[in-house]
């Protein structure tokens, strides 16, 4: 069902306000460089910052401008349950194809907290839902028994799965077994996680590079010994642009790159600031040698 390059959509921002204009263009942007997804309103989109109004703005228009035309992840997740359960049903009536839940931040739930609060989630929707488990941003990590639990539900269907630990995938398909969807969440363990059972990413990388993601995903899951060979060749090119987004706070430098790239600018939401001078200078290096710009 989801799979491939699934791009988590930077919310672009002009004078503190959603940049509804550079927004349009990135979306489309996307239909015309082969990527297989959307994820609106992600932690990439800095919903923590949104509006509630702003949240269901960037979902509405992601739907109203993709037409059916690629699959749709909304971000509906919250440390607050119930706004959960409110952002989800929003995205339901709105189109979307899934919903991307993180997993609470700060509250530090219990594995059976965070069971019950997939639970509430699931039972008050009627779409898809992905879990998405990032230890190092939301404290706790779900653990795989937890996960085998929430796959039992009838809308849970998957994992980004960006605990950065490769055995995750071999432990999650031994336990809930091929029918249930693993997304890394780490552009920089793509090849070695389709390698393991992996069928795509919710990628960073993939907001300024759509089309080298989306051309190593599909070759990424091939079963001939030349396309992986020809992933493996990409998975080396893009892996300087994956470290070097991450080297200050996500999606600042992501948001620099696509600046640089005219695609938005790089303004990003207190507490986020914008990267330092010499971060700039390892992002525009690792582009342009991947051939995204000119020196």
């Amino acid at each position: 069902m989801f799979k491939g390059s699934n791009v988590a959509l930077i919310t672009p921002f002009k004078d503190n306000s959603l940049d509804e204009e550079a927004y349009i263009s990135l979306i489309h942007h996307h239909l015309k460089n082969g990527t297989s997804g959307l994820v609106p309103a992600g932690t990439t989109g800095e919903s923590p910052t949104l509006s509630h109004e702003e949240h269901e703005r960037v979902i509405e228009l992601c739907v109203k401008e993709a037409k059916g035309k690629v699959q749709i992840i909304a971000g509906t997740g919250s440390n607050s349950t119930s706004e959960a359960i409110s952002l989800t049903k929003f995205a339901e009536k709105a189109g979307v194809d899934g919903a991307l839940v993180v997993t609470p931040y700060y509250n530090k739930p219990t594995q059976e907290g965070l069971f019950q609060h997939y639970k509430a989630i699931n039972d008050n929707c009627g779409i898809p839902i992905i879990i998405y488990n990032i230890p190092s941003r939301s404290v706790v990590d779900m653990n795989v028994d937890t996960m085998a639990r929430l796959f039992e539900l009838k809308n849970i269907v998957g994992v980004k799965d960006a605990t950065g630990v490769l055995d995750r995938v071999n432990q999650q398909k031994e336990k809930m077994g091929n029918d249930f969807i693993q997304l890394t969440g780490n552009d920089d363990n793509a090849f070695e996680f389709n390698k393991r059972g992996g069928v795509g990413s919710i990628s960073v990388t993939a907001n300024i590079a759509p089309k080298l993601c989306s051309e190593f995903q599909k070759l990424s899951v091939s079963k001939m010994e030349s396309d992986l060979k020809e992933a493996e060749k990409l998975d080396k090119l893009l892996q300087p642009i994956h470290n070097s987004l991450f080297i200050e706070s996500n999606p600042s430098p992501v948001k620099y790159a696509a600046s640089l790239l005219k695609l938005c600018l790089d303004d990003v939401r207190l507490p986020l600031v914008k990267i330092t001078e010499p971060t700039k200078k390892v992002v525009k290096s690792a582009m342009v040698n991947a051939g995204l710009i000119k020196q």
